[in-house]
């Protein structure tokens, strides 16, 4: 018999890879990661849930540890261990933790399924991690297409993997004091967005619509969206610690992307649909650059604009949008929409409703001029 030399002993783990691939048909492990998924994800580890606890504890005690969400394709990069199946609790993980293996947890994560697990996958997997563990981790969650966990008994760190996710979690002071940077900048944001409201407002009920005021609105209200949208994904890791701050962004978006979407119907010669599709695809950076906006809108460059329908300020009343589209429709302009006579409104939508809607539009403008 031929003497197994690690040559001949490589070209084995090779052929079981391969045979196990074949079998259960792993999935290519070169996935990415939806926003609807890591935000599933950052929720499963959020603060005052019970994983959270466990791994928190274990940074605490100074140990280290490799935890992986069984599922389907574990069994292929599962070796050795011995089996639990208990219910899962912050204190059972922590004290599994002190020893060396992997610690396989059921899917929905409230059975500790195995403990002291080798783990063994594919060595060919690409990954740019230097640790044992760490590198570990990073092949197994592309492998098997699931949650895997290190912990790092030196840097106290807790990393993350899943596709192509690799994301350490910050302690909560740390994060508490990043998002509420962010919450600061989103204020600074949310004045200047005002601001531009007010001074497109202006100009409107002077029947001076500018499409350089409309761009510069929509551009700030972009802006907050975006900044919003990492703030969202840092309060889902906060969990509890985070409602304060969750109140507080709610506030500084109350109808921005009504007002926002109002001025897009108002200035676009695209479809609405399409230019929001278009302004959503763009990045915070492409974002700060006007001609983004301005071709997002259909317009080469800034032009002086004569008219719009004025959505927007029509909106202010009470009227439904098809009475909207229907004084939009027979005015033709906003300054017609604005001005006409009582009885113009009352042939359009009645006596009683014609006379209320001149009514209100008096206040709007009444109130406009006495604010500026």
């Amino acid at each position: 018999m031929d003497a197994i030399t690690p040559e001949t002993a490589n070209n084995v783990d090779d052929d079981k890879k391969d045979v196990q691939q074949t079998i259960i048909k792993l999935p290519d492990y070169n996935q990415k990661l939806t926003d609807e998924e890591i935000v599933d994800i950052l929720r499963m580890v959020a603060p005052g849930t019970n994983l959270r606890t466990a791994l928190d504890g274990i940074v605490k005690i100074g140990k280290g540890a490799l935890i992986v969400v069984e599922n389907e394709f574990t069994p292929a990069i599962i070796d050795g261990g011995f089996k639990l199946n208990c219910r899962f609790t912050p204190q059972r993980l922590m004290e599994l933790a002190k020893m060396d293996g992997a610690i396989i947890l059921s899917n929905n994560m409230k059975k500790i399924m195995y403990a002291n697990v080798l783990l063994t996958p594919d060595s060919h997997i690409p990954s740019n991690e230097t640790g044992t563990r760490h590198k570990s981790a990073e092949r197994s969650a592309r492998m098997t297409n699931t949650l895997v966990i290190a912990v790092s008994e030196r840097k106290h760190e807790i990393t993350l993997y899943h596709k192509n996710l690799r994301r350490v979690l910050l302690n909560s002071n740390e994060l508490l004091r990043k998002t509420n940077e962010h919450i600061q900048l989103l204020e600074k944001q949310r004045e200047l967005f005002d601001a531009s409201i007010t001074n497109l407002t202006k100009m409107e009920m002077r029947n001076y619509p500018s499409l350089d005021a409309a761009i510069q609105t929509v551009q700030k209200g972009y802006a907050i969206q975006k900044i919003a949208e990492g703030i969202q994904r840092s309060l889902v890791e906060l969990g509890k610690e985070g409602s304060l701050l969750k109140t507080r962004l709610k506030e500084l978006l109350t109808n921005v992307h009504e007002e926002t979407g109002l001025v897009i119907k108002d200035y676009t010669k695209l479809d609405v649909k399409k230019s929001r599709t278009l302004l959503q695809s763009l990045s915070y950076d492409e974002l700060l650059e006007k001609e983004n906006i301005t071709k997002s809108l259909a317009y080469e460059t800034p032009i002086k604009h004569k008219q719009i329908k004025g959505w927007r300020v029509l909106n202010k009343t009470s009227l439904e949008e098809q009475e909207i589209a229907l004084l939009i429709k027979e005015a033709g302009t906003l300054g017609r929409a604005l001005n006409s006579q009582l009885g113009f409104y009352k042939t359009l939508l009645g006596e009683e409703r014609g006379t209320h809607t001149k009514e209100e539009i008096e206040l709007i403008k009444l109130n406009h001029d006495s604010f500026n």
